[in-house]
This record gives C-alpha cells, structure tokens and sequence, in this order.
C-alpha cells in the first residue's frame, strides 16, 4: 500500500524542491505533478523536486499527446528519470478541456495507446520506423544522448474501460483521477484485472491509484467549505464517469452551468456533504483517515492526496504527514 501527495504548478519555480522534500520527510512513496491546460508545465517542477529529494518517486500525471507530441514527452521524462536518478513515471492521459485550444481528439483511444509506444520505442533508442494512425516516426534518428532508462514506469489516467483495455499491455499503474468513492474500487479492479488477463498478464502487477482535492484542518467546515470549490472544477466533468454514482440530472446541469460561467461559489453551493465526499477528501484528520482506509479495504493499491491539502499548503502538508499517514500505516 503506498500514499502519495500531488501538486498543482501554481507556486514560485523555488518553492516546488522544498515542498518535496518536507513530502519525502513524511514518509510519502510518491510526489504526483499535474500538468493541466493553462498551468504551468509540471518538467521544471519536478526536475526542481529531483534535486530536493532521494528516495520519493516523482511523476507527472498527466501529460497529453494531443498538445505535446511524444517526441517531447520521451525526452522530458529521460531528462527527468537522469536527474532523479532512476526514480520518474510518466503518466499519460487523454486529458479534459481540450476544445478550448482545438485540440478536440478525433480518436483519443488509439493516440494514447500510439503515444505510449511511440515514447517506448524513443526512450529505447530504437532507430527504426513507428508506424502509427495518429503518431509516426520517419525512422533512421533517434534520442541523440544516453538515456537512463528505457522501462521507465507508465500510469494511464483513464476512467474509460476502452482505453484500459487497449492501453493495458503497456502500463503498470491505473489512475482514476477525481475520486474519493470507494465504490469505484473494486468495480475498476475487476476490469483491470480482466484486461490484463487478455493480454497475458498479471493484474496485480499493475497499481490501481485513486486520487482526489484534498483539504484537512482542524476546522473540519472550514476544510469541506474551500474542497467545494475546488471540487466545483472538475466534478462536472467526473460526475458522468463514475459508473457507481447516478447523479440527479437537474443538479449536474445546474453544476455544469456554473461551472461555464466560473462561477465557482454557486457551483460549491450545490455540493452537498454525502456528495463531496464521493469526489474529495475533505474534512479533520480523522475524517481524510477513515476516507483514505476505506479506499484501502475497497482494494486501492495506492491513495493520492491533491492539492490545495488544507487551508495552506505547508498546514495541510503539515498534519497529513503528521497525523494521516502514520495512522494509516498502523492500520
């Protein structure tokens, strides 16, 4: 069972190796950069994390092709793995909100499934041709400096059951981004371990991790008042993912209409408690503890705490390391 922290790059270049060292101290497995539209690109934060850090695996969860060919995303991820010595994965996803900059995908299964293996073949050096619908390589060059590695750990970010299925063979880890329900657990475990079984693998051998907005204090109102809205971003495109969860269609529709106007206050004002709780972590430390436990009895492999993590970052860090995690250790 392993814990990790992840990271929006919003901060100051400078803040982001401290912040990953104070995560390493806890004792977290894992520190997770988003790479979302319009944020800054997760590399330069994590190559800062690598130089703060010696023991915490880092990745970027997630990068898109659509917006950055894996020619980029092969040489940002061997640049990073050399400076954290050994300890990068890459995360790959479809991605949301791509309309806004035109990169709507026309057949988003197989461009992942191609992206993959087109920064496979590059992390391995090989010269030969990719051959692809979406992505191709001419052949005849390659990576032009020694890489670290060429099995660098991927994780698919992915709710659909599509893409699992065609992505399976070449990923290691499963993440299901947005969510705090236990339920999702076992019902993802069973199709992970049915397409791996397809394939000619081991399902085991591939990590199921569930991450989500984190928000603890010791003001447990304060915690669930700021998760609202930070959960109003994004539950409007997660809602009608989760396949254990029918939402009312009226109020997902209110949710989506404050959402496109930006309207975060209202979007919040319309998430109750038994509904945060489905896509966040949220409240005291007792509270994130018995969360995160029970996605563990539901068969997570690996938990994921998001930002903002509390009413400050160095707070919410603070009593996550201190007071989350050693609980769930003993358990």
């Amino acid at each position: 069972m392993r814990y990790s922290i992840a990271f929006q790059t919003d901060k100051p270049l400078a803040a982001y190796g401290p912040l990953a060292a104070q995560v390493e101290a806890y004792g977290f497995d894992m520190v997770t950069v988003y790479n979302d539209l319009y944020f800054q690109p997760a590399w330069l934060p994590l190559l800062e994390m690598a130089r703060a850090t010696d023991r915490i695996e880092l990745s970027v969860a997630a990068v898109n092709p659509f917006v950055c060919h894996p020619l980029l995303i092969a040489g940002d991820t061997a640049l990073l793995d050399e400076a954290a010595g050994g300890r990068a994965t890459l995360g790959m996803a479809r991605g949301a909100w791509l309309d806004a900059v035109g990169c709507e995908p026309t057949q988003p299964v197989t461009a992942l499934r191609e992206a993959l293996a087109c920064v496979r073949h590059l992390l391995r050096r090989d010269p030969a041709p990719f051959s692809g619908s979406c992505f191709t390589l001419a052949g005849g060059a390659t990576l032009r400096w020694p890489v670290l590695r060429d099995d660098v750990p991927f994780l698919l970010g992915s709710w659909g059951p599509q893409t699992i299925r065609a992505c399976i063979d070449q990923i290691s880890a499963v993440k299901i981004g947005g969510s705090a329900n236990p339920d999702v657990v076992p019902y993802f475990r069973r199709l992970i371990d049915a397409a791996a079984q397809h394939a000619g693998r081991d399902g085991t051998m591939i990590e199921l991790v569930i991450g989500a907005v984190c928000v603890v204090d010791d003001d447990a109102a304060a915690a669930r008042a700021i998760a609202r809205r930070e959960v109003a971003l994004y539950l409007p495109v997660v809602a009608d993912l989760d396949p254990t969860l029918t939402l009312d269609p009226a109020l997902l529709e209110r949710l989506r209409a404050a959402a496109a106007r930006h309207d975060h206050a209202a979007a919040a004002a319309l998430i109750s408690d038994e509904l945060l709780q489905r896509f966040a972590f949220a409240g005291a430390p007792t509270d994130i503890i018995d969360q995160a436990a029970a996605l563990v009895a539901a068969g997570a492999q690996r938990v994921e705490f998001g930002t903002p993590h509390g009413r400050s970052t160095a707070g919410g860090l603070a009593l996550l390391g201190t007071v989350v995690l050693p609980a769930l250790r003993r358990q």
